[in-house]
């Protein structure tokens, strides 16, 4: 089993930075490659970004290309978004994911667990 908890939501104006983070815990973490998602009001859960477990390779959203970095430590069980640049439309909760990576069509394709979210609000 593994448990995944995020930090680091909040409000920033537009043209701020958000890190967030993710803790795992159990002894897996490096077993399973990590991803972020986010669901605004009223729209479906969309993949944002994900990492190998190596974190040698990483994907993007187009949406999010160029602004938003993912990152991991394996030694710390915790994965990282780094938020640049964020636009009112980044608002949403974002979760962070274990699961795998369909490397082809460049997402994470299957989720095994989820955390329970953080809110990030971008102002305008």
């Amino acid at each position: 089993q593994v448990q995944l908890v995020e930090s680091g939501g909040g409000l920033v104006q537009a043209g701020g930075s958000l890190r967030l983070s993710c803790a795992s815990s159990g002894r897996t973490f490096s077993s399973y490659a990590m991803g972020w998602f986010r669901q605004a009001p009223g729209k479906e859960r969309e993949f944002v970004a994900a990492i190998t477990r190596s974190g040698g390779s990483t994907y993007y959203a187009d949406s999010v290309k160029g602004r938003f970095t993912i990152s991991r430590d394996n030694a710390k069980n915790t994965v990282y978004l780094q938020m640049n640049s964020l636009k009112p439309e980044d608002t949403a909760v974002y979760y962070c994911a274990a699961g795998t990576i369909a490397q082809a069509m460049g997402v994470m394709a299957l989720v095994n667990y989820w955390g329970q979210g953080t809110q990030v609000t971008v102002s305008s």
